[in-house]
């Protein structure tokens, strides 16, 4: 073949080959910056303006100083979601960080009979050998135990002069603990007398180093008070003690503290031996609160002999409720005494005693008021808890011998009433017994009705307003609130409610999910339910918790429109601050994309006391929570 012919063929080739490298080094060059633009937007969207990204070909370099590792790595994950992790090459470099502080220098210097220990960690290059031998001779003991630790940084400003007050402290002190800092002195120590205590007192606080805080608590051996007696009282010029003693000092604190709550200015009480139980500070603080709920009056205890006074004008079931709680609150040993003083015109009450048990929603059960004697009050009590439940029964009672007749079997029937109400009240006077309050039983009226009767005869008077209430039926068998959430979770577990990517509507394929939702909440009445939306960690925080929020609200809507109306439904977004799964994994991402259903307690509360008793004067040991 002749080489004329051949030179065309071999001069389209090169051509080609020239126009395909050509075409493959503008791709590469597009390629390379739509990397680096998409790199630097994402890392800028996402908080990392300090990364600076640069291209070579296929490979996006990033290089810029991270405050610290965890940023460095964080801002190459965002990288690695825009494009291949493996064309992502990290030289970033991480600032220096600033060095260590210092750490607290501190000394405890305990001494007693048996010698001095110290206890801390103090500056390497500080003279700690010297310090020791000083304290032997300030102590006048031969040995000191060493368990100071040593860190090797500059002493701190003021450390030789508190250092120096310690061992002047260490000299006059037989019994003390010893507190040294650069900036703080705390001493706590016994003292022999009140005399030595103030002159002890006067010299460490004169003695201190001028810029440090020095807090100084010696104590003194307390007297022994008898009768141990506490007064309080609230008339026309405000709250004050007439009288205050303490077993302990945490008891003394205890009765300042309430004292200063309850508007005592500048309260001052004694600390001494010879109360009669260890829980004096306790039993005082509750009579000085019965005071208060009095509106006034006074209290006095004489060791175990208790008097409560009202204000003139106490209504007698307002004295028998705060005489009868206060009861239930003091020790075994107590005795409680309470009256009111009669009025001005010497005009007689006409108020009727009364006795009232209440049963709360929860089914803890209080018994307040009247009791004829102490054996009936025991028999009253035996009662409740057979009939309720010991642990959910709460007495208050006070025993009066003048009350009229029949009156203890009046208060069995009123208990044994009680008993057909899932909530309410029995209240007992002279002439009327009133039943209120709500059951899941509809004969529950006819039922308190004949057992009155039976018990008492039908020349007794009842009022009786029991409401029936469908969702306390057990017949029905209506399910529980928690049931009710458990039911809406197990039905998006067998199908995931979903939205359209970056929408907040919910897709169409969720409809069946939402309809067994639905039908699981038909029978749920009275409750209130949160719908949880939550989201993965892939965008910005703020914008998760928007987008939760909207999906919720969306669900919120669906529901709504199926005509859920036994439950009071809250949206809520969390976005990403809840996962439940590991966000760096596609499965994890997922699972995190969800909703929730979350049951919200609401205490149930009314404004008829009668129907919904107020049990928060019951004290803690009774264990009664209306939460």
């Amino acid at each position: 073949m002749r080489l004329s012919s051949i030179l065309p063929i071999l001069g389209a080739f090169s051509g080609a080959a020239l126009l395909s490298v050509g075409a493959a080094a503008i791709g590469a060059n597009a390629i390379q910056r739509t990397s680096q633009k998409a790199v630097a937007t994402q890392l800028e969207l996402e908080g990392f303006e300090w990364v600076d990204v640069d291209a070579d070909g296929l490979q996006v370099i990033l290089t810029g100083d991270a405050p610290n590792e965890a940023a460095q790595l964080a801002a190459q994950r965002v990288a690695g979601h825009v494009v291949d992790a493996a064309r992502i090459m990290n030289v970033m470099t991480i600032a220096e960080q600033d060095a260590t502080p210092a750490p607290r220098f501190s000394i405890e210097i305990l001494r007693n009979d048996q010698g001095i220990s110290l206890i801390g960690l103090v500056p390497t290059a500080w003279d700690r050998e010297e310090f020791i031998e000083t304290l032997k001779k300030a102590g006048g003991t031969g040995s000191v135990a060493d368990l100071l630790e040593h860190a090797d940084y500059t002493v701190p400003e003021d450390w030789d002069a508190v250092m120096q007050y310690g061992v002047t402290a260490i000299k006059q002190l037989q019994r003390s603990k010893i507190s040294l800092s650069a900036d703080r002195i705390d001493i706590t120590a016994l003292a022999d007398s009140k005399e030595q205590q103030a002159r002890l007192e006067r010299s460490l606080n004169a003695s201190a180093p001028k810029d440090v805080e020095a807090l100084i608590n010696i104590s003194s051996p307390r007297p022994v008070i008898t009768p141990f007696t506490a007064r309080f009282l609230i008339d026309e010029d405000g709250a004050r003690f007439d009288a205050c003693t303490a077993e302990t000092p945490q008891g003394h604190a205890r009765l300042l503290a309430a004292a200063k709550a309850l508007g005592v200015e500048n309260p001052t009480c004694v600390v001494g031996l010879g109360a009669p139980t260890t829980a004096w500070a306790s039993a005082v603080e509750s009579g000085m609160r019965a005071v208060e709920q009095l509106g006034g009056g006074s209290i006095t205890f004489s060791d175990a002999d208790v008097s409560l006074i009202a204000p003139e004008g106490t209504s007698t079931s307002m004295l028998d409720r705060v005489a009868g709680d206060l009861e239930a609150t003091f020790p075994d040993t107590f005795s409680l005494h309470a009256s009111v003083p009669p009025s001005a015109n010497n005009e007689a009450s006409d108020e009727q005693p009364e006795f009232v048990v209440l049963r709360s929603p929860e089914g803890q059960v209080q018994l307040r008021g009247r009791i004829t004697t102490e054996r009936n009050r025991i028999a009253t009590e035996a009662l409740a808890s057979a009939t309720f439940g010991s642990q959910a029964v709460y007495s208050a009672m006070r025993v009066d011998d003048n009350l009229p007749r029949n009156w203890a079997t009046r208060v069995m029937a009123s208990i044994d009433a009680l008993s057909h109400l899932n909530q309410g009240s029995v209240t007992v006077t002279e002439d009327l017994i009133s039943v209120r309050g709500e059951t899941g039983d509809p004969t529950a009226k006819a039922e308190i009705t004949g057992l009155l009767a039976s018990r008492l005869g039908d020349s007794q008077t009842y009022d009786i307003t029991v409401n029936y209430v469908r969702k306390l039926d057990p017949i029905l068998n209506l399910p529980t609130p928690q049931k009710c959430v458990d039911a809406a979770n197990q039905a998006i577990s067998s199908g995931k409610i979903e939205f359209a990517p970056g929408s907040t509507d919910v897709d169409d394929s969720a409809n069946d999910t939402l309809d067994r939702i639905a039908k699981a909440l038909d029978e749920c009445e009275d409750m209130q339910m949160e719908i949880g939306g939550h989201t993965d960690s892939q965008g910005g925080e703020d914008m998760n918790q928007q987008l939760s929020q909207a999906r919720a609200n969306s669900v919120l809507d669906a529901l709504l429109a199926r005509r859920v109306t036994g439950v009071k439904f809250t949206a809520k977004g969390y976005g990403e601050i809840e996962p439940i799964a590991d966000n760096e994994t596609a499965e994890g991402r997922d699972a995190n994309r969800r909703i929730a259903f979350k049951l919200i307690e609401v205490p149930e509360t009314s404004n008829d006391e009668t129907t919904s008793p107020d049990t928060s004067a019951a004290p803690e040991t009774n264990e009664e929570n209306n939460e």
